[in-house]
């Protein structure tokens, strides 16, 4: 019995003792901006890249990642550009990741949609032009001000986020230089987005722009009117590719073995060799 007491206790001295030792793995920093145009208070979630210091010259390239909570994508996705800038990978440059905590995607990411039954079912929805003015007028001055950034500019979503990334491309191109664009929900509405016209189209428009526009084997939308989100995106990419512009470059990337669930990470990884090609020795 004495035995028995005195393991119990070594062993919760040992789990004291590592506890006074232990210290937090710190992945990044969480910044909260208090929206005006949204009316509320946003979280961000922000990887820094390693060797980042305020009181150097040395400036970033930003990424934006939407749906970027610590549950969702901002842990695997800031890991993907950690990896690829490591300096034996060398893919893509040192980059600051601010990840969008989400609140309500469906009230965010949408814009308002004819359709009744899902006007009913997203009853939150058709708010995007609020939350693009976040991002204009709020987000990114915030972090231009406060961090060592560059004028290059990626933002990345998927779905609902997708969509968002589409609206932002065709309304504000000049935005983002480099468009993530995964699995894009272009069913909402009918489809009505693929009918707007767009500076991006016309012969005019001067900023190099870069849009990777990914889809897997996900099949029919869920919508009453059939569509198919594999010909969305490709519809989406030959419009894109019509444009007049000399500046814009897109590549529609068709991922068969993964589906609405795992295309994510694949397609960034993919996105990052479409940006940065590396030079064949």
């Amino acid at each position: 019995m004495n035995k028995f007491f005195t393991l119990i206790f070594l062993l919760f001295s040992s789990v004291l003792l590592f506890g006074q030792n232990s210290k937090p793995f710190v992945l990044g920093v969480i910044e909260e901006i208090q929206s005006k145009e949204l009316g509320e208070n946003r979280i961000l979630n922000l990887y820094l890249p390693e060797g980042y210091k305020a009181e150097d010259a040395t400036k970033y390239p930003v990424i934006y990642l939407l749906d970027g909570s610590a549950d969702e994508d901002f842990i695997h996705i800031a890991g993907l550009v950690q990896f690829n800038s490591f300096e034996w990978i060398n893919q893509v440059p040192k980059s600051i990741v601010v990840g969008i905590a989400t609140v309500d995607r469906r009230r965010d990411f949408t814009f308002p949609t004819s359709i009744e039954k899902d006007q009913k079912r997203y009853a939150s929805s058709g708010h995007s032009d609020k939350f693009i003015a976040f991002i204009e007028k709020e987000l990114q001055p915030f972090i231009d001000k406060k961090y060592k950034t560059t004028v290059s500019k990626t933002i990345i979503g998927q779905s609902l986020g997708g969509l968002l990334e589409t609206e932002i491309l065709l309304k504000k191109p000049t935005l983002f230089n480099h468009y993530v664009i995964v699995s894009p929900s272009i069913w909402w509405d009918n489809g009505s987005i693929l009918n707007l016209d767009s500076p991006l189209f016309q012969e005019n428009f001067k900023q190099e722009t870069s849009i990777y526009i990914a889809v897997g084997k996900e099949g029919p939308t869920p919508t009453d009117i059939p569509r198919v989100m594999e010909a969305d995106a490709n519809l989406l990419a030959e419009k894109i590719k019509a444009s007049k512009s000399k500046n814009i470059k897109v590549f529609f990337d068709y991922l068969p073995q993964e589906n609405h669930a795992t295309i994510l990470h694949p397609a960034v990884s993919n996105a990052f060799k479409f940006f940065y090609p590396k030079v064949q020795e």
